[in-house]
């Protein structure tokens, strides 16, 4: 092992210490990519064409806006989730 085993530990070291410097900074650009003016606008554009996609494939109108609401929740409980991990 020797010298060649302290080689790697210390090139182990640098990485982590490169991703420790990184993650916090690559988690809060995703959140606030996330919670942008323009990712509400696509999240409503999504719901939206869930929506639509229920109601044209027959759906009753009543029950596919319960199912899109249960979207955005399903939503709204992976972005609490990235939250609580990270933290937040």
């Amino acid at each position: 092992m020797g010298e060649h085993h302290d080689h790697d530990i210390e090139k182990l070291r640098e990485v982590l210490d490169i991703v420790g410097d990184r993650v916090p900074a690559l988690i809060n650009q995703l959140k606030s990519t996330l919670f942008s003016a323009e990712a509400g606008q696509e999240l409503g554009r999504a719901v939206g064409a869930f929506y639509r996609e229920l109601v044209d494939s027959g759906i009753p109108a009543e029950e596919a806006l319960e199912m899109a609401k249960s979207y955005v929740g399903t939503l709204q409980g992976v972005l609490k989730n990235v939250n609580i991990k990270h933290g937040e």
